[in-house]
């Protein structure tokens, strides 16, 4: 089983767009997959409630912290015979939970809104996941997607700036587009929709699928490559590096 992990700390980022999309795509290829949602507001979980009875499968692993009489381990059993696992990450995860989620983890996506607070906020993210010893150990591969992406916003300069002195790819520009949110609300991924209606933001994600299922994708975890370039990395303006 291949355990993909969504993150950022910053709500509004695109990560259940990210894990619906991806989620879709394997199921189109009838592969099994499972979405894990450790967001309260359970919106990947709402996604899938509204899937229609014959798509192919994809199943739902509640993993929201515990209240009241949940019973968290049942609700959150992954299917063996799973060979995907997506992970929508609440906003603001920290401490016990951001470990336990990362100890499932074979790589990491970062989606990212282009505003320079949401800019600087993943960059600092970046470099502490970076430092962690659980993702130098394990070599988790991470990489980095610019979302809600519009011609009329700022680049990604520096974002891209401090990606590439730590050699972290930038795997795609999502743009902000209403299929998204159409695919949301329906239950459907971008691979399952129409191909008239979803060609150019399937396009756009597909890079993000292939790096998330490709074996040959670089491993840029280990203790040799990531500290020494953590020393050497170009921090965008107002993140300090320590």
């Amino acid at each position: 089983m291949n355990s993909t992990l969504v993150i950022n700390p910053k709500g509004g980022s695109g990560k259940t767009t990210v894990t619906t999309s991806l989620a879709s795509y394997f199921a189109a290829k009838s592969v099994a997959v499972t979405v894990m949602d450790y967001d309260p507001q359970g919106s990947s979980l709402n996604w899938l409630h509204l899937r229609e009875p014959f798509r192919n499968r994809i199943y739902a692993a509640n993993a929201a912290p515990q209240r009241g009489n949940r019973l968290r381990g049942i609700e959150m059993h992954v299917p063996p015979d799973t060979r995907q696992l997506i992970i929508d990450a609440p906003a603001g995860a920290s401490g016990l939970l951001l470990q336990e989620m990362l100890s499932r983890a074979d790589c990491i996506v970062v989606p990212v809104a282009p505003s320079a607070i949401d800019i600087h906020a993943t960059a600092n993210f970046i470099r502490d996941l970076l430092l962690t010893g659980r993702i130098r150990m394990r070599n988790i591969r991470l990489a980095v997607v610019a979302n809600k992406v519009r011609n009329s916003m700022p680049t990604y300069e520096p974002l891209e700036r401090f990606l590439k002195s730590l050699s972290l790819p930038l795997l795609a520009r999502l743009c902000d587009s209403d299929v998204y949110l159409r695919a949301v609300e329906s239950g459907l991924g971008l691979f399952e929709m129409d191909t008239t209606t979803s060609e150019a933001e399937r396009e756009q994600f597909r890079p993000i699928a292939e790096w998330v299922e490709g074996p040959q994708a670089l491993l840029v975890g280990t203790d040799r490559k990531i500290v020494p370039l953590l020393s050497r990395a170009r921090f965008p303006a107002g993140i300090a590096s320590h």
